[in-house]
């Protein structure tokens, strides 16, 4: 058998992208990719530095700023330490209702696009998922 043909006597299948990469590498290269990645970090690192800012400012407040954090608000139990304990999980709620909406609109349909090429070029290159 020549170096020409696959164990079946066919010409071995097409070798799309560079030489000597995988599907995946060729993928990560491409421009494509790279928008999309630039897209998430675009999102994700000013959302997370956000929250990560507001939890310390929280942690900072209920460890130095005792009396600012146990102001009774209206006569009633509830402090200012219990709202920016309880608003920590409505951020958290917030943000994770803000990306899914974002990535179901900007990230996700791209994404999907992306790996089916990523896929076509596996079966081209003889591969399997």
């Amino acid at each position: 058998m020549s170096s020409t043909e696959d164990h079946r006597g066919g010409p071995p299948p097409a070798q799309p992208g560079r030489p000597g990469t995988s599907a995946y590498e060729d993928a990560q290269a491409s421009p494509e990719f790279q928008a999309l990645r630039r897209r998430f970090r675009r999102f994700v690192l000013p959302v997370s530095a956000f929250f990560l800012v507001w939890y310390a400012t929280y942690v900072l407040l209920a460890d130095y700023a005792h009396g600012f954090m146990s102001t009774r608000l209206g006569g009633s139990n509830i402090t200012v330490g219990l709202l920016f304990g309880l608003g920590q999980f409505g951020t958290t709620f917030a943000i994770t209702t803000l990306y899914v909406r974002w990535a179901n609109r900007h990230f996700d349909p791209e994404a999907e696009e992306l790996r089916h090429r990523v896929e076509a070029d596996l079966v081209a290159r003889g591969g399997t998922r």
